[in-house]
């Protein structure tokens, strides 16, 4: 395997849950299956990956944080986007 191929896999890997959660856009879903589906790798990681989530789901999928753990959560959050947003500073 090449470096650039070591390099793609990385990448791949790194963004493997991503796909998992359909969390990422079309194209970066077609970018991450079309490398899955030539390397042999990355298809052992990804199914793995899918087993690991497959049994997270199974044994924790009815679990949910506490009501005042999310209020907290989106707090914390919002309090951290306003305080990053307001440090932002303009072009020059």
């Amino acid at each position: 395997m090449s470096d650039d191929m070591d390099m793609d896999c990385s990448a791949v890997l790194a963004d493997v849950w991503l796909l998992l959660d359909n969390e990422c856009d079309e194209a970066t879903k077609s970018r991450l299956r079309e490398h899955i589906d030539r390397c042999s790798p990355c298809i052992e990681a990804y199914g793995l990956e899918e087993k690991l989530k497959s049994l997270l789901t199974r044994k924790c999928g009815g679990d949910r944080a506490p009501a005042s753990l999310r209020q907290r959560l989106t707090l914390e959050i919002r309090t951290t986007y306003t305080a990053v947003e307001t440090r932002i500073e303009p072009a020059e």
